[in-house]
């Protein structure tokens, strides 16, 4: 062995020493260590946690709710195996309705039930058997976290009854008897319920696009900061309000906008305390006699709760922040030449006078030529209306708490991309070339691709928000969040244009064709989707490409799963405005520890109608893939994470054993 060989292995020794010295401040004795290494041999072998796939959202957060509560109808499938030849359809129904709204359903059940005693007794029986189906996944250990201070102990004593055990049934029935006498019931059976939706999912996966459209992506974002496990791979409108937060003029008129179009300012207002009046101001001022026909706002004509006065300064503001946007996107196009997209700039192509707009070589008349804050001989300069009405939306995104702290999260739990056990998750696209090859993407001025590019742009935007940025990257950062939304590179979006401006003022629809790229044909192919998983290194027998970003529309026969089951795409359509094109309200995704689960949704209602009637939305659910057996913990990526730490603490019982490190009397075990 060279003397360079000798000093690396050295080297290499001591730094080993040093990683079990440290793990011997956890488990300082061969009791210890053992006993923990028997703790994780056992977790291995536990059935492995239940994950759930949820996309496009869109703003609907009583449906996300809705779908959180009933683990897209994982609970009711729990119950109908255990009460399915016992109890009728309505009574599962109504049972699972109580697990999902426990708190309004009692309030019902109180002004009904004319004997509570007898109620109380047979729910808690009927809760304490769904609960331990439940949890039979886990550890006592991660059971015991999952239940409230105040009943823990109660509730671990009852979930181990042992139906066999006679001599105990007396010592639990009494418990029960004891929680109804002392008045208890009624808080006991809402902790149980919670306890039920907590252990029915391990990991909640977002597939993007918690924002725009629906009024409650605050709400959302607000649930999820409550939530246990969760992670979100970022779609291209979470990129506008992640970009309007950093402070992107371009985002921010088009998040402005985005919420004009469909009559949606809660978010914005109620949310986050986003300024509008200003705005309103302008409007009104600037389009008193335009009727701005093109702008009204998208409503449901019959549950629109919005007055016509309303719809009409709407559609004003729409038409002046959408003036806007066209003028300062045309001004980031002249910025990033490299970009490639000054071909989008339309604003000099107008003929003011004739009405009518040069396209790619082709002269379209417009519908709308009303135009009172653009200079023809200098169209993308902002008036000082216009600038001042900037500055104003810029400071209140800027100073906006809750959209900081939303963003935060987006950050904490989010990425361009996620793996998790061989599924490779991102929401919409992978740029390809035409022959199906990995695509060159230039990101300030270097080329990437594949997880290169999506590593290269998610340290990119984090870096927009951290101080110690340099100010020309941090710059550049802030404006590829516009790109990341309409660029025709973007992972986010890959096609070859957004024809927002055509959709507004010209009518012939040839002129709104937006061509996407060869990602969204290719994925049909099983061989590129394999290519795809390769590149980013995601193994295993059974691995899978999960998409969302573009609706699925079942009703003209397609499918959401896609290359022979390598891929699927599940944007059913959870927002509203999707209902009538896609034919469904979203689709969900359940990998239980023996099969894949895709799970179709009907439109949700109400809340009140799911607590009043057990309705649910679970129109039908579809065995994607059942695995030949039932996958352990050790086969996912936990259990290998949970196999390096046994195998350091092997490593560490062989030190002990043989003097390299001396055992310490003091310390316990720490059992996860």
């Amino acid at each position: 062995m060279s003397p360079i060989d000798t000093k690396v292995t050295t080297q290499q020794a001591e730094n080993d020493r040093r990683i079990l010295e440290l793990l011997a401040q956890t488990y300082p004795d061969i009791s210890s260590a053992s006993t923990e290494i028997i703790n994780l041999e056992a977790i291995l072998n536990l059935p492995k946690g239940t994950e759930h796939f949820v996309a496009d959202l869109h703003g609907e957060h009583e449906a996300f709710r809705h779908i959180l509560k009933n683990a897209s109808g994982n609970i009711k499938r729990k119950v109908t195996d255990i009460y399915g030849t016992s109890m009728r359809e309505n009574e599962i129904r109504q049972l699972c309705s109580l697990i999902y709204y426990p708190e309004e359903k009692m309030q019902i059940v109180r002004s009904t039930e004319d004997n509570m005693e007898d109620f109380y007794n047979i729910t808690l029986h009927q809760l304490i058997k769904v609960c331990q189906s439940v949890s039979s996944k886990y550890t006592r250990s991660k059971v015991r976290k999952a239940l409230p201070k105040e009943f823990a102990y109660i509730i671990e004593e009852l979930l181990h009854e042992e139906r066999g055990e006679y001599d105990k049934q007396d010592y639990f029935n009494r418990i029960i008897e004891t929680i109804i006498s002392t008045g208890q019931a009624d808080a006991f059976i809402v902790a149980m319920c919670k306890v039920i939706q907590k252990l029915s999912i391990d990991q909640l996966h977002i597939l993007g696009d918690v924002y725009d459209r629906g009024p409650g992506a605050h709400l959302i974002m607000d649930t999820l900061c409550h939530y246990g496990n969760w992670d979100i791979q970022w779609g291209n409108h979470d990129m506008l309000w992640m970009g309007a937060a950093a402070g992107n003029e371009c985002c921010i008129a088009n998040v402005v906008r985005v919420s004009l179009r469909y009559a949606n300012l809660t978010t914005l207002e109620d949310g986050y305390g986003i300024n509008l009046l200003p705005l309103a101001t302008m409007a009104m001022e600037t389009y008193a006699d335009d009727p701005c026909t093109e702008f009204a706002p998208r409503v449901d004509k019959e549950n629109n709760e919005h007055p016509e006065k309303t719809l009409r300064l709407m559609a004003q503001m729409h038409k002046a922040i959408a003036i806007i946007q066209f003028k300062l996107e045309g001004a980031m196009t002249l910025k990033h030449t490299e970009w490639e997209m000054t071909g989008r700039n339309l604003l000099h192509k107008i003929d003011y006078a004739k009405g009518t707009v040069e396209i790619d070589g082709k002269t379209y008349d417009i519908c709308d030529t009303n135009f009172p804050t653009i200079d023809p001989a200098n169209p993308y300069e902002l008036t000082e209306e216009e600038k001042e009405l900037m500055a104003k939306l810029r400071h209140s995104f800027s100073v906006s708490t809750g959209l900081k702290h939303h963003i935060a999260l987006l950050f904490s739990h989010g990425c361009m991309y996620g793996i998790y056990n061989s599924n490779l998750l991102f929401h919409a696209s992978m740029p390809l070339n035409a022959d199906g090859s990995l695509k060159d993407v230039i990101v300030y001025g270097e080329k990437y691709r594949g997880r290169e590019l999506f590593h290269r742009i998610g340290m990119l935007l984090r870096s927009a928000f951290n101080d110690d940025t340099p100010p020309e990257e941090k710059a550049y950062a802030r404006d590829y969040y516009w790109y990341l939304w309409c660029g025709p590179d973007s992972p986010l979006f890959d096609k070859s244009k957004m024809t927002t401006f055509e959709r507004y003022f010209i009518k012939d629809p040839e002129a709104h064709k937006e061509e996407k790229g060869y990602y969204y044909t290719l994925r049909q192919n099983e061989e590129i989707c394999d290519m795809i998983l390769d590149e980013f290194g995601v193994d295993g027998s059974q691995r899978h490409i999960i998409n969302g970003h573009v609706p699925v529309r079942t009703q003209k026969g397609e499918s959401p799963i896609r290359a022979n089951g390598k891929l699927m795409v599940i944007d059913g359509g959870f927002a509203k405005a999707y209902h009538k094109t896609t034919g469904i309200a979203g689709y969900t995704l359940i990998y239980h520890s023996s099969n894949f689960e895709l799970v179709e949704h009907e439109p949700f209602i109400s809340e009140e109608e799911a607590i009043r009637s057990g309705t649910d939305i679970v129109r039908s659910t579809k065995m994607v893939e059942q695995t030949t057996q039932r996958i352990r913990v050790r086969d996912t990526d936990k259990g290998k994470i949970l196999q390096s730490q046994i195998d350091e603490l092997t490593e560490l019982l062989y030190a002990f054993r043989h003097g390299i490190i001396k055992e310490r009397t003091t310390g316990k075990a720490i059992i996860i």
